[in-house]
Formats: structure tokens, C-alpha cells, sequence
């Protein structure tokens, strides 16, 4: 065997191993097809309406473990747990006793080093841990015996744990089954994150609509054909009504022909100007109600999209229509802390609010007429408004209604 030979030899013999075998890459005896579906779960996880409830399924099985538990939110004195449990009678969220802070503070299985698997027996006396006291209420009726797991910290100071049980009578976790769970731990982290980082958006997102609602502006978002996507509830009410505008197989049409071409010209316009590069477009109209009632006013903006926005639910165009005989309701306490009023200058000035002459206010309130009017020079003096009119305008503008 020549030199140049052997040299080729030793460099493929090393290559072949700083590759992976199938078997070490789960370190089960899993297929590759199986653990990329396993991972595959991990990262659908979020979506689910049980979070992670597949992924947990699956580890259950592959590990014939009786429970796999993924503790989302430990229990505090101020919260229950958030956990997902998997069971041989399916997967649910929550969980039963063990989601109250009296039990958790009793588990001597805690305060494990980030993002190790562990088993209880390498940290605690096997004797001192099934003759105590946690153990014989909360650990043996569940049929528990043998657990794993891992306590695993994300960015920003969030925590959740990683437990997996076997029953008397089962083998214990072997070292096999340890680093497998070891290497399903990075994508368990990096699904957690994002679920975190979605969760947060979504949080502001109802926290957006919530003030919408409160302001009495009804919310549409429509997809790149121009559906709808999703509305509010000032919104589903306003359309419900078929007074000027309504949804016609999935798409918002106006009542009258002219007035409707336009709105679809203002939504086409809107659709065909969603580049991140470009400025939102914003377009408005008015819309006449058969009813009579006052004119619905409609606003009609692009939501700019970036490279990656594709797919028939994203997001393209929103609609704000707004009904004048629908005013926000500014909160009693938050107009008497935000402008020093009395509870009764609260009372008529929130009628005026509402359209109301003072006259009406006072009948209404069932006060005098020289009373009400006492009241509103001390609101005007408080807020520094010298006309009716500017107080409706300040009261609707301030942050009360949004309450």
C-alpha cells in the first residue's frame, strides 16, 4: 500500500467519524425519519393547542415512559404552574395538584444545573427520596418511580422544566435514554423562545385591539384577495347591521353602487401599495346608510409587508369604519382622577359626552338647572375649556377613552 494510499485512507476513516451515525444522531434506536418528525413537533409545538402535545407524545413513547411533563411556568406564591403533561390517557394543559406552589415547594427535584439531564437518584439518596414525604403523597399514587429531567432557562429570565417518569417495576432511565433527551434539549430551548417571542406580540396585539374596541372604531384586516382576515367586535357589529356596508362572500361591499366602486378602488389602491419599501397608503370615504342614520366613515390603509409575507392569511390592508352614533365611553374614575372632578361633575360631564344639551344633563341627572350649570363652570375652570363643545373634545381625546 503506497503512502499517498494510506493517506487517503486515514483522512476518509476520519471523516466518516466526525460524521454521526444514524443511531447516535437520537441516541436511540430511532430511524432519521423519526427523529426529524420528533423535531419537527418540538418546533410545531407553540402552535398547538396543547402546546408541544405531540412532541411530548412521542417522547413518551419512544422512552415507554408513564408521564413526560414539560413545566412551562413553575408555581409561585402569587401564580399557579403552567404545565403540559402527556399520560397514557393523552396530553392536557395544566395539571392537577402539583400546580399549586404548596407542592412544588416540597419537590427536592429542583434547582438542577440549565440545560443537563439529570436523574433523581444521581442527586438524592434513593432511601431518602421514596421514604419522604413528597414522594408518598404527590409521587408514588401517580405510579411514579424512576424520573429525568432538565430544568432549562431561556433569555430573559424565563424557566421551564423537563420531567419524564417511569412506574414501579420499570427499568431505570438509561444512559442512552439520557442523552437522547440531552440532544432533543437545544430545540426544546429554541421552540420555548419563540413561543415567548410570539407570545408577547400576541399580547400587544389584543392589548391594541382592546383600545380599539374601547374607542368605538370597528377594525378589518383584509388578506391580498381582499377577504377578510379577522375584525373586531365594534366591527362584526357594525357590518351585522347592513346599514351602508356588509360582507358579501367573504369581502366588504357598500350599499350603493358609485359609493361601492370607490371603496373597492380604495382597497385595490391599498393592496397594490403593501412594499415595506413604500409608504403606508391611507384613503377615506363616506358611506351613506339607507336607514338614514349619519354617514359611516371609513378609512382604508396598506399594511406594509416585508420579503418574507407570503401566504393567503398575511395581513395586506385594514379597514377602520367608524359609526358616529357610537361614542367611546370614557371610564367614571379615570375622567375624576385624570381632571380632578367631583363624582357629580364626572356624571353630567360624561352626558355632555354623550350629546346631551345641558338642559337634558340636568333632567337626566334629575338635578336644577342652576346646579348643572354651577357644575360645568367648575369643570370648565378644572380643565380650562371655555365651551361645551371643547370639553366633548377633550373628554373623547384623553386617554379615558381608552380605558
Amino acid at each position: 500500500m503506497t503512502k499517498a494510499t494510506r493517506t487517503t485512507r486515514t483522512k476518509a476513516s476520519d471523516e466518516a467519524a466526525a460524521q454521526p451515525s444514524p443511531a447516535r444522531t437520537a441516541a436511540l434506536p430511532l430511524s432519521f425519519e423519526q427523529f426529524s418528525e420528533l423535531v419537527g413537533q418540538i418546533y410545531e409545538g407553540p402552535l398547538e393547542d396543547v402546546p408541544w402535545a405531540s412532541a411530548m407524545r412521542m417522547v413518551r413513547q419512544y422512552l415507554d415512559a408513564n408521564w413526560v411533563t414539560l413545566i412551562l411556568r413553575p408555581a409561585s406564591i402569587s401564580q399557579q404552574a403552567i404545565l403540559v403533561r402527556a399520560g397514557e390517557h393523552g396530553e392536557d394543559l395544566y395539571g392537577a395538584a402539583y400546580n399549586h406552589f404548596q407542592v412544588f415547594s416540597l419537590d427536592p427535584f429542583v434547582g438542577l444545573p440549565a440545560d443537563k439531564i439529570l436523574a433523581i437518584d444521581e442527586m438524592i439518596d434513593t432511601r431518602k427520596w421514596t421514604s419522604g414525604e413528597f414522594y408518598k403523597q404527590f409521587i408514588e399514587p401517580n405510579h411514579i418511580r424512576y424520573i429525568i429531567g432538565a430544568d432549562i432557562r431561556v433569555e430573559g429570565g424565563a424557566e421551564c422544566r423537563l420531567r419524564i417518569t417511569r412506574p414501579p417495576g420499570a427499568k431505570d432511565f438509561s444512559a442512552q435514554d439520557k442523552e437522547f433527551c440531552q440532544q432533543l434539549l437545544p430545540h426544546l430551548k429554541r421552540s420555548v423562545k419563540l413561543r415567548s417571542r410570539v407570545e408577547g406580540i400576541e399580547s400587544e396585539r389584543r392589548l391594541y385591539a382592546v383600545a380599539m374596541d374601547r374607542m368605538q372604531i370597528g377594525t378589518v384586516v383584509l388578506n391580498e384577495q381582499g377577504m377578510i382576515v379577522r375584525s373586531n367586535g365594534v366591527a362584526d357589529g357594525i357590518l351585522g347591521e347592513k346599514d351602508g356596508i356588509q360582507v358579501v362572500k367573504g369581502k366588504l361591499h357598500a350599499e350603493y353602487a358609485l359609493e361601492d366602486r370607490e371603496l373597492q378602488r380604495l382597497i385595490k389602491a391599498g393592496l397594490a401599495n403593501t412594499s415595506r419599501t413604500a409608504p403606508a397608503v391611507t384613503e377615506a370615504i363616506s358611506l351613506t346608510r339607507p336607514s338614514g342614520q349619519p354617514k359611516l366613515g371609513v378609512l382604508v390603509r396598506s399594511i406594509p409587508s416585508n420579503e418574507l409575507s407570503e401566504g393567503n392569511d398575511w395581513p395586506q390592508v385594514a379597514v377602520f369604519i367608524r359609526d358616529p352614533k357610537h361614542q367611546p365611553h370614557p371610564s367614571h374614575e379615570l375622567v375624576r382622577r385624570l381632571f380632578g372632578f367631583t363624582s357629580a361633575e364626572v356624571a353630567l360631564a360624561l352626558l355632555l359626552t354623550n350629546g346631551l344639551t345641558l338642559d337634558e344633563a340636568a333632567t337626566e341627572l334629575n338635578i336644577r338647572k342652576n346646579t348643572a350649570r354651577a357644575h360645568l363652570r367648575s369643570i370648565f375652570s378644572k380643565t380650562g375649556v371655555t365651551r361645551q363643545t371643547m370639553l366633548v373634545r377633550l373628554l373623547l381625546n384623553s386617554v379615558a377613552s381608552v380605558s
